[in-house]
């Protein structure tokens, strides 16, 4: 288990996914920050960066070009810098085959969707004990949590509060993650494969009790 003070993180992207998961990290679970970036600069700064003056200098400019420009670095290096949670919350296809066994983190998290190519995903599973990997399918599942409950709501017309809300979606991704992960174990498969495997078994299962005309 990693203690979250005494982790750091690099999160790539700084849109409505992005500069949330920064935000949450550094003020919600005491986790150092210390890259992030958008389509216009990739920032590092072993010591931390301030991610609260980050957002709203992004609010004020639109983006991070101007922003701590001391700490700006290459970007096409900065997945691959030092960090104990990566999280690619941008575009897809980021993580390669070129840089999957570059990769100097020890949880990567797929915020976006796509981000490991195929070829990458075969040099992750050969570094299960280095890169432990959230895929995608159940890293970023909250979203579509949520709107499924907005969509209850508005069918039902009826109203939770948010902290019913986060309290629902914890419960099922907390759920979700530990089925993943014992399936993973039971099969000595990848979490993707796991992942895939379990939605699918649902996708089945809820067919055969909908029958032909649900």
């Amino acid at each position: 288990k990693l203690n979250p003070e005494k982790c750091t993180a690099i999160v790539q992207g700084f849109g409505n996914v992005g500069s949330v998961a920064a935000l949450s990290l550094a003020y919600k679970s005491g986790v150092k920050v210390i890259g992030i970036s958008d389509h216009t600069a990739a920032i590092y700064n072993p010591k931390g960066i301030d991610v609260k003056a980050a957002e709203q200098h992004v609010l004020k400019k639109g983006n991070l070009r101007a922003f701590a420009q001391d700490d700006h670095v290459n970007p096409k290096e900065f997945l691959t810098l030092p960090c104990d949670i990566l999280i690619p919350a941008a575009v897809d296809r980021v993580i390669n085959g070129k840089n999957a066994g570059q990769l100097k983190c020890r949880i990567l998290a797929e915020a976006a969707n796509g981000p490991t190519t195929p070829e990458a995903d075969r040099i992750l599973e050969k570094r299960w004990d280095e890169v432990f990997v959230i895929p995608d399918i159940l890293c970023n599942a909250g979203g579509v949590i949520v709107s499924y409950f907005e969509w209850v709501q508005g069918l039902q017309a009826f109203l939770w509060t948010e902290s019913e809300v986060t309290d629902k979606l914890f419960r099922i991704l907390e759920h979700s993650f530990a089925q993943v992960i014992r399936r993973a174990k039971e099969h000595k498969i990848s979490h993707r494969t796991a992942a895939m495997a379990i939605g699918v078994e649902r996708v089945i299962k809820a067919k055969q009790v909908r029958g032909l005309f649900p």
